[in-house]
């Protein structure tokens, strides 16, 4: 299979490196800043000049871009992929994107005669190096069928959501929101632990080791034991980004989410005092200053 792949940041050129040194597909890439492609291409990729050329003769192409702003960027003019995709050819984002976002690029490539499927994925970039992602997929069956191959080889599960492309954004941005949520509960718990003389580690294995034992507790239970919150494996302003997105999904639902202002002032504090480049679990720090440790 030939594919196109757009977007290399951290997760996509973990992604696109996976896919070229296991899959055995042909692999052309794309990224805004060509210098991010080196490393794929000295591993056999294939670079492309703009997102159409990604897309020329291809009937499948997948994306992995920062933001809603990037993958309408990449879409459109004159060389995007909507210009240089063909009609009937398949387009897979990877990308957390807003709800109404992906009803939009969905609409955009159905009046080309093109296919669509959103398929964000759950796991920082060494899960998704490894192929261990989890992938929620949404859209018509046969394209679902059709990107499976690909997306079994980038994850270790594919779940189903529907055939409505958008439905999986919404369930990405629910995990999202849920995944914060827990980092902020164990930040709250181990600050409560130190002020009472319990170290943070001996907390975390008693979590983990009776009822919490699920991959978020442990994983960025312990970013928060052993404070790495550089290098980020997500920086906060995407978590702040996608913080936004699930509040406007709340809004249109009317449905109240207390906590998620809560984890969103804790962001964009974190931020604020830490700088962007700090990873979202370096809300830990915001918690444990405020206090007083």
């Amino acid at each position: 299979m030939d594919i196109g792949f757009i977007g290399l940041g951290a997760m996509g050129s973990a992604i696109a490196t996976n896919l070229v040194n296991t899959s055995g597909h042909a692999i052309t890439v794309w990224n805004r800043t060509a210098a991010k492609a080196e490393s794929l291409v000295a591993v056999g990729a294939k670079l492309a000049k703009t997102p159409k050329e990604a897309g020329a003769g291809k009937s499948i192409v997948f994306s992995m871009l920062a933001d809603d702003s990037a993958l309408h960027a990449a879409l459109s003019g004159d060389d995007g992929l909507l210009a240089g995709l063909p009609k009937g050819a398949l387009h897979v984002s990877l990308s957390t994107i807003a709800v109404a976002t992906a009803d939009q690029v969905a609409a955009l490539h159905h009046e080309r005669g093109q296919r669509y499927v959103s398929a964000p994925v759950f796991g920082r970039p060494d899960a998704a190096a490894a192929g261990r992602l989890f992938i929620a997929a949404a859209g018509a069956a046969p394209d679902l069928d059709e990107a499976e191959p690909v997306l079994a080889a980038i994850g270790q599960k594919v779940f189903r959501i529907g055939d409505k492309p958008s439905a999986a954004n919404l369930v990405k941005l629910c995990g999202n929101f849920a995944i914060l949520a827990a980092i902020e509960t164990m930040a709250e718990a181990m600050a409560l632990a130190e002020k009472g003389g319990v170290a943070k580690a001996k907390l975390l294995e008693v979590l983990t080791g009776t009822l919490f034992d699920a991959p978020v507790y442990r994983t960025y239970g312990r970013i928060l034991v052993e404070e790495r919150f550089t290098p980020a494996g997500f920086k906060a302003p995407l978590g702040l980004k996608d913080m936004r997105l699930v509040g406007e999904a709340a809004d249109k639902s009317r449905v109240a989410m207390p906590l998620l202002s809560l984890v969103r002032d804790h962001l964009l504090e974190t931020i604020a005092k830490e700088g962007e480049d700090i990873d979202w679990t370096g809300i830990g720090k915001t918690v444990a200053r405020n206090a007083g440790i």
